[in-house]
C-alpha cells in the first residue's frame, strides 16, 4: 500500500475536510481526493461520508487512522529531523495567540531562539478564530484561551493565568473593601466598570466565581484589548478584571490596587496547541519545548 496515500487519509481524517488537509499537506483539492478515492479502492472500503460542509469517517476509517497514525507520524518526524538536523530554522514559524500573553510573555520567551536563527510569523486574535486556522494549516502552533477540541489538534498546558479585581487608587478610595469582602458584589453596585468587550467576559467569570453572581449594567468603557483596558482602569476609568501577569508592575507600583484577594482566586489555563503529527517536526517542536519549560516560571 502506498505511504502517501495513508499519508493523505489521516490528513483528511484528523481535518475532517478534503480541503482543509489539501492545504495542510501543500497539495490541491483535487488531487487529495484522488487519493482519498485510490485508497478506498485499493481497500474495497468505503473511508469518509461526503457532507455538505466537509467529510466524516466511517468505522472503518476510524479503525485504520488508530492503526496507523502512530507509525506514519514517527516516520514524518524522521523525515523531517533529516531534513532540518543541520539548520533546524529553515523556515518560518508561524505563531498565533491573545494580544496580551503574546506580546508580553510569549515573544520575550522566544528571543533566545531568535538569536538561533529562528524566524517568527506572529498573528493575534481570539482564540477560536486562532485554532480554525490553525486546523486549515494557517498557523503551527497556537496559544490558546480555550482548551482545543476535536482529534487533530494536540494540546498542552502552557500555563495557568489569575485574575484579579483591580481598581485605580482613586476608586479604590472609593470602594469600602471591607464591606466587599463580608458582602460581596453588592458593595461595588454604581461602580463603573471597564471591559474587553459588551458582554463582560472576564468581569463575568469572576462575578460568577468570586461573588456566585452576575455583573449587573453595563460597561462603561469597552475597549478590545487588555491592555488598554489596564491603562484606562489605572487612569480612574473604573474598576475592572485583569491577569496578574498583566499587572504585576501596576500593582506592586501602586498604579492599581488589588481590591479583592480572595481565599481561591479564579485562573483560567492557557494551552499550546499544534496540528496532530507535526508536534516533533522543526522548528516547531524546539519552540513548543522552549516555550513550555520557560511558562514554568511565568
Amino acid at each position: 500500500m502506498d505511504l502517501s496515500l495513508l499519508r493523505t487519509f489521516l490528513a483528511v481524517h484528523r481535518a475532517g475536510s478534503l480541503t482543509a488537509a489539501a492545504r495542510q499537506l501543500g497539495l490541491s483539492q483535487p488531487t487529495v481526493t484522488a487519493q482519498v478515492r485510490a485508497l478506498e479502492e485499493d481497500m474495497g472500503s468505503l473511508l469518509f461520508q461526503r457532507l455538505p460542509r466537509g467529510v466524516a469517517p466511517t468505522t472503518v476509517a476510524d479503525e485504520l487512522a488508530a492503526e496507523v497514525a502512530a507509525h506514519i507520524d514517527a516516520l514524518a518526524a524522521v523525515a523531517e529531523r533529516g531534513l532540518t538536523a543541520r539548520r533546524p530554522f529553515d523556515r518560518p514559524l508561524h505563531l498565533a495567540g491573545p494580544a496580551e500573553l503574546t506580546t508580553t510573555r510569549v515573544l520575550p520567551a522566544l528571543a533566545p531562539l531568535t538569536r538561533e536563527g529562528l524566524k517568527l510569523r506572529v498573528s493575534l486574535g481570539l482564540s477560536d478564530e486562532l485554532l480554525a486556522g490553525l486546523a486549515e494549516a494557517r498557523f503551527d502552533l497556537v496559544v490558546s484561551t480555550v482548551r482545543p477540541r476535536g482529534r487533530a489538534i494536540a494540546a498542552a498546558p502552557l500555563t495557568d493565568e489569575e485574575f484579579v479585581l483591580v481598581a485605580g487608587p482613586e476608586w479604590a478610595g472609593r470602594v469600602d473593601r471591607e464591606r466587599l469582602a463580608r458582602e460581596g458584589a453588592g458593595a461595588l453596585r454604581g461602580v463603573p466598570l471597564v471591559s474587553y468587550a459588551e458582554d463582560l467576559p472576564v468581569l463575568r467569570r469572576y462575578w460568577r466565581t468570586v461573588f456566585g453572581t452576575r455583573p449587573t449594567g453595563a460597561a462603561a468603557v469597552v475597549v478590545p484589548d487588555l491592555r488598554g483596558v489596564l491603562t484606562a482602569t489605572a487612569a480612574g476609568a473604573g474598576i475592572t478584571v485583569l491577569p496578574r501577569y498583566l499587572c504585576a508592575a501596576e500593582l506592586a507600583s501602586g498604579a492599581l490596587v488589588a481590591l479583592l484577594e480572595p481565599e481561591v482566586p479564579p485562573i483560567n489555563t492557557l494551552y499550546l496547541a499544534a496540528r496532530v503529527g507535526t508536534e516533533h517536526a522543526q522548528p516547531l517542536a524546539a519552540v513548543r519545548s522552549h516555550l513550555l519549560m520557560q511558562a514554568r516560571v511565568w
